[in-house]
C-alpha cells in the first residue's frame, strides 16, 4: 500500500497548530509503514521528517478542487489530508480527509493570513453545509480530532462516509517528575486572537488578579496588542509576538495555568501541552475542553472575567494546585501521536480495501 500523506499546509519557519499536527502524526506514522509527504514548497522540509517527498500545487491555490488530477501522476494508494478541501473529483485513489472543527459555521471571520479572493470563496464555503457535505461525501473516510467534533458532523449529516476519532498528541510524553507548586503567579495564553478566541476577557479578568500576568505567546498585530493592553491592568501582559518551542516550554513549566475564554475549538493542543508539564487548566466551559481536560481542569463562563478569575484564584489553595497538576499529568497520558499513529494507519488500509473492492 502506498500512502502519500498531504504536508502541504506545513508552516516555513515555525509551527502553527495545524502544521504541528501533520509534521507530528506522518513522523509517527512513518515508524509504522512507508509514507510518501506531499509538499509544496522545499522550505517545508526543514520543519519535517527526512522523509520521502514529492511536490504538489498550493493548498490555498484555485486549483485545489481539482488536486486529485494533479495527485494521480504520484500513483498513491490511498492519500491522507490534514484538512478536508482537496478536490476528490477525478482521484484514481483511495482518499481520508480530517474535518477539525465545524468553528467557522458560526464564527465566520475568515483566518486573516488567506489572499482576499481566498477569503470571499472561504466565506462563501461557509455559508451553508451543503458544500462541505458535497465535498466529503467525495472522499472514503474521515478524521475528527475529538468525539465533539464527530458528533457535530453527525448531527449536520456532513458525511455518509466513515468517521474515526484520533486524537493530538505532544512531542513528548508526561513528565515524570511532579510539581509540588508553581513558579510563578503566571497565566500562558497559546493560540490566535480570532474572534472567537475571546482573549480580551482575559485581559479584563486581570483586574481581579493582583500581581499576576498572563503571557501571549502567538503572533500578534498592533491592533490586537493595543486593544489587550487598554483592556488589562498595566505591566500585566507579556507578549512573545511567536515564542520558540523553547521559549513556550519553559514559560509552560513555571505557570499558574493555562488559560483560555475560546467560545468554541475542534480541540485544543495547548491543554494537552500543558499538561503534559503538570500545569494545571483554567478553561472556559465548552464540550470540547471537558472533553481534553476532564479534572485537570476549572472551568468558567465564557462571559465572565470574574468567574475566570476566580477559577484561577482557586489554584492558590497548595492542595489544589498539586491535585490538578497531577490530574494533569495522568490525563495527559492519553494523548500519544504513536497511538494515534496506530489508528490512521487502520482507517487508511481499511479505506484502501474497501474502494479495491
Amino acid at each position: 500500500m502506498k500512502i502519500l500523506f498531504d504536508c502541504r499546509y506545513t508552516r516555513i519557519g515555525r509551527h502553527d497548530g495545524i502544521s504541528r499536527y501533520g509534521a507530528s502524526l506522518v513522523s509517527a506514522l512513518a515508524k509504522l509503514h512507508p509514507v510518501t509527504m506531499m509538499i509544496s514548497d522545499e522550505r517545508q522540509l526543514e520543519m519535517l521528517p527526512n522523509l520521502a517527498w514529492v511536490t504538489g500545487p498550493s493548498p490555498t491555490a484555485f486549483t485545489e478542487p481539482l488536486a486529485a488530477l494533479y495527485v494521480n501522476k504520484f500513483e498513491p494508494d490511498v492519500v491522507f489530508t490534514p484538512m478536508q478541501t482537496m478536490g476528490p473529483w477525478g482521484r484514481k485513489f483511495a482518499l481520508v480527509t480530517t474535518v477539525h472543527d465545524l468553528i467557522y459555521y458560526t464564527n465566520r471571520t475568515p483566518p486573516r493570513d488567506l489572499t482576499w479572493p481566498v477569503k470571499l470563496v472561504w466565506r462563501g464555503y461557509h455559508l451553508w453545509w451543503g458544500f462541505q457535505r458535497g465535498l466529503l461525501n467525495q472522499a472514503d473516510a474521515h478524521l475528527a480530532d475529538s468525539e465533539t467534533t464527530r458528533d457535530l458532523m453527525r448531527k449536520h449529516r456532513l458525511t455518509k462516509n466513515p468517521i474515526t476519532v484520533v486524537v493530538l498528541g505532544t512531542d513528548s510524553g508526561p513528565t515524570e517528575t511532579p510539581r509540588s507548586f508553581p513558579a510563578s503567579r503566571s497565566l500562558v495564553y497559546m493560540g490566535s486572537f480570532m474572534p472567537y478566541k475571546n482573549v480580551e476577557l482575559l485581559a479584563r479578568g486581570l483586574h481581579e488578579l493582583d500581581d499576576y500576568r498572563l503571557h501571549l505567546m502567538s503572533r500578534i498585530s498592533e491592533a490586537d496588542r493595543s486593544l489587550l493592553e487598554a483592556l488589562a491592568p498595566p505591566d500585566s501582559l507579556v507578549f512573545y509576538n511567536g515564542a520558540t518551542d523553547a521559549e513556550y516550554q519553559g514559560v509552560l513549566t513555571e505557570a499558574t495555568a493555562l488559560v483560555t475564554a475560546s467560545r468554541d475549538e475542534g480541540f485544543g493542543l495547548p491543554l494537552v501541552e500543558a499538561m503534559a508539564v503538570g500545569t494545571p487548566l483554567v478553561v472556559s466551559d465548552i464540550p470540547i475542553f471537558r472533553e481534553i481536560g476532564g479534572e485537570a481542569a476549572g472551568y468558567f463562563d465564557q462571559d465572565s472575567a470574574e468567574a475566570f478569575a476566580a477559577r484561577v484564584l482557586e489554584l492558590e489553595l497548595p492542595e489544589e494546585w498539586l491535585r490538578r497538576s497531577n490530574a494533569a499529568r495522568a490525563r495527559a497520558a492519553l494523548f500519544d501521536w504513536d497511538r494515534s499513529a496506530e489508528t490512521l494507519l487502520e482507517v487508511l488500509s481499511s479505506a484502501f480495501a474497501e474502494r479495491g473492492r
